[in-house]
């Protein structure tokens, strides 16, 4: 019996516990009750989160699990006293330490990401890098997994979290199955980004905006400063100037990282070769995307691709 506590605190995000049913299809799955799922808290009793919903948790105490979730809070979380002695105490005897979205704040008071890498909810990851710098924050992550630790990013990232875990308990068709009875695609990597590169860039004038979306259109073209100008109704000297005044990056860097994530999607869906995706997304070659893909996501092409499958 591998057995799970899920730690929630008052305003805690009741989407974090979603992440619970993963573990009780996959016992349909294995036909077994492999995994014992409860909710815990300091004191125990009723626990109100942050969406008009209250639930019942039995106090944290000497009970041991092999793993410990701990839930993400709608404000960033500070941890009790108690709870951060808790988590320091059972880390030596807990195989799996985890915290969904902002639970990495949690993790990180108790001093147990010092030195490791970690996620949270992109919103949040430059704040947790902030407080604490010894933290080596991976914002643009679904999920980390480091050693005993694992950490996910906001909102749904604990489902995908909790689903690569069975996989690592049990093996990629025990997950996958778990998924399609969660009516889910698959399992999102640990790797795919939290969010677009368009979302994350954000311009504030139509201008810019055409030109990015002209871009994501056109990615086999060359997309030269002058092509992208051109989109944006501007001279190039004013079309450079005004991208990094709205964007903070510089036209090649911003098509860089939208051909980067064209080739992404089409390597998870797997129907291409790597040299059709290169052309496809305006990287010519094979080598040009490999070193584009480790400048922006740390990953050569073709882990990405392994990782998805």
């Amino acid at each position: 019996m591998h057995k799970i506590g899920f730690i929630v605190y008052p305003g805690f995000q009741l989407v974090c516990l979603a992440a619970s049913s993963v573990f009780e299809v996959a016992n349909r799955v294995l036909e077994t009750r492999h995994y014992d799922v409860s909710i815990h808290s300091e004191a125990g009793g009723t626990v109100r989160g942050t969406a008009a919903v209250s639930v019942q948790s039995e106090p944290l105490g000497d009970e041991s699990f092999d793993s410990i979730i701990v839930c993400g809070g709608d404000a960033l979380p500070a941890a009790s006293a108690g709870l951060v002695d808790y988590l320091r105490g059972a880390i030596a005897s807990t195989s799996r330490v985890a915290a969904i979205c902002t639970g990495a704040f949690i993790l990180a008071q108790a001093g147990l990401l010092a030195g490791r890498r970690a996620t949270t909810h992109w919103m949040m990851a430059r704040e947790l890098g902030r407080r604490y710098p010894e933290v080596h924050v991976d914002a643009d992550r679904i999920f980390v997994q480091d050693g005993q630790i694992w950490t996910s990013a906001g909102m749904s990232a604990g489902i995908d979290m909790a689903l690569a875990m069975v996989e690592y308990d049990h093996g990629i068709e025990v997950a996958r199955d778990a998924a399609r009875q969660l009516v889910l695609y698959h399992r999102r990597a640990g790797g795919q980004s939290q969010f677009s590169t368009l979302l994350e860039l954000s311009p504030k004038s139509d201008r810019i905006q055409d030109a990015l979306n002209y871009a994501r259109s056109h990615l086999k073209n060359p997309l030269s400063l002058e092509e992208l100008a051109e989109a944006a109704r501007l001279s190039s000297r004013q079309f450079s100037r005004a991208f990094r005044d709205e964007t903070g990056q510089t036209p090649a860097k911003a098509v860089e990282r939208l051909r980067v994530e064209a080739a992404r999607q089409m390597l998870e869906q797997g129907r291409h070769t790597v040299e059709t995706i290169a052309y496809e997304t305006g990287f010519a070659d094979r080598e040009r995307m490999r070193r584009a893909f480790l400048r922006t996501l740390g990953l050569p092409p073709m882990t990405v691709r392994r990782n998805a499958s």
